[in-house]
């Protein structure tokens, strides 16, 4: 047997050329887009859920979200859209770029370099288009 593929790889390779049949522009796509469709939470929505409503001595929805954050940069900030969501709403519950960037690199430590970089590349996406929007 001289081809050089294990089963695995020789499988999703059928599946991609099985798209690209079906459907050509499925070659370029991208999940990115699909964040759109998510519209950012009410920050009152979102202290409903995720702050202290229930809980009047809990943490807020900015603090529970800061902690997302940190968690998805420790992880290796391998999930692009749940890390742009998450900035996404934690601008609108009022976090400032300040608090966002030090979560991220306080992980550093913990997440390494790679992994910290990653997430601010996403981040700073979403607070480029903010600041955008903003003016």
């Amino acid at each position: 047997m001289t081809d050089s593929k294990n089963p695995f790889e020789a499988m999703i390779a059928q599946y991609q050329e099985m798209a690209k049949a079906m459907n050509p522009a499925l070659e370029s796509f991208t999940p990115k887009g699909f964040e759109t469709l998510w519209p950012t939470m009410p920050k009152e929505v979102m202290e409903m859920w995720f702050g202290n409503t229930l809980n009047k001595d809990g943490l807020d929805a900015k603090t529970r979200l800061l902690l997302t954050l940190g968690g998805l940069t420790v992880l290796g900030a391998q999930a692009d859209t749940q890390i742009r969501t998450t900035v996404r709403h934690l601008k609108e519950v009022g976090a400032r770029k300040q608090e966002i960037v030090e979560t991220i690199g306080q992980m550093s430590m913990f997440a390494g370099i790679p992994a910290t970089t990653r997430a601010m590349e996403l981040a700073q996406e979403v607070l480029a288009d903010n600041e955008e929007s903003d003016t």
